[in-house]
């Protein structure tokens, strides 16, 4: 179970984070959103609710337990080196950071697993709540893969409360829809995913839906060839979601959200780069 200090260190900042974004959004809009929020937002808002639910519950233990647990039997990597606790703590952000991208590219490239994660890319807009829109399983799975990691690498607690705040705050900053100056949002880039980098994953279009998978740094876009700077036809006129989900009863509707993975339908992206469908 998280300890006091650390659910109120997240919550107060997801809520501050996503007040910001939310105000930013209806005084400096990027695009002109094509549904009504009402139906989005309580679908978008009530899964981020079941999805804390759901971790309570079906989770033997929480990221920063599984830290504390590790750090107690002085396991993992970190706990046989001598670094100073700024260095370890960078270190830890950035490698927790790399498995996250690592994730999301898998997540992708099995077909499986992307049913899940098409829940996240079935959003017909792009704004603030696109950013923790995510299925439940999605969720339980993304737990367990930075268990995994943590333990394996000693990760310390603080550097574990500190990422997963990072983490929540830039996926609501860069799902905004947010407009900014064009030099600003070259010099961001340069260090955290923006809006405008990560809008372009967001298209129907699959080689753009293929690309910057960065969620916080943009350095593994730029290392490893993912990065696609701008959406063919521009930021106002791409098409957002799936390309076979069109429908706002489909895409924004709490139950079909959660139903989706699991319905036989055609998609428009599986596993290979040149192919356009899943097939039951």
């Amino acid at each position: 179970m998280p300890s006091a200090n650390e659910t109120t260190i997240r919550l107060s900042c997801f809520v501050g984070v996503l007040l910001a974004m939310t105000v930013w959004e209806l005084l400096a809009p990027r695009r002109k959103l094509t549904v009504a929020k009402g139906l989005r937002w309580a679908s978008n808002l009530g899964l981020v609710t079941l999805n804390i639910v759901a971790q309570r519950l079906f989770l033997p233990v929480t990221v920063v337990g599984a830290a504390m647990f590790a750090a107690s039997r002085n396991w993992g990597l970190f706990n046989l080196l001598e670094l100073p606790p700024w260095l370890e703590i960078a270190i830890a952000v950035i490698v927790l950071d790399l498995a996250i991208y690592l994730q999301h590219i898998l997540f992708h490239a099995v077909p499986m697993l992307w049913r899940l994660h098409m829940v996240h890319h079935a959003d017909l807009d792009i704004d603030v709540t696109t950013g923790i829109r995510f299925h439940t399983i999605e969720i339980l799975l993304s737990a367990f893969i930075k268990i995994g990691v943590v333990v394996a690498f000693g990760i310390a607690p603080v550097a574990v409360v500190a990422f997963e705040v990072l983490l929540n705050a830039t996926s609501m900053f860069n799902h905004s829809n947010i407009r900014m100056p064009v030099w600003l949002d070259r010099l961001l880039r340069l260090v955290v995913v923006t809006p405008d980098m990560h809008r372009v994953h967001h298209s129907v279009e699959m080689l753009e839906t293929n690309s910057n998978y960065g969620f916080n740094l943009p350095w593994w876009d730029f290392l490893l060839g993912t990065y696609r700077a701008q959406p063919t036809k521009g930021h106002e006129a791409m098409e957002i979601g799936l390309s076979l989900i069109r429908d706002e009863r489909d895409a924004d509707r709490l139950d079909r959200m959660l139903l989706l993975p699991f319905l036989r339908r055609r998609n428009h992206l599986d596993s290979s780069a040149d192919s356009t469908s899943i097939n039951d």
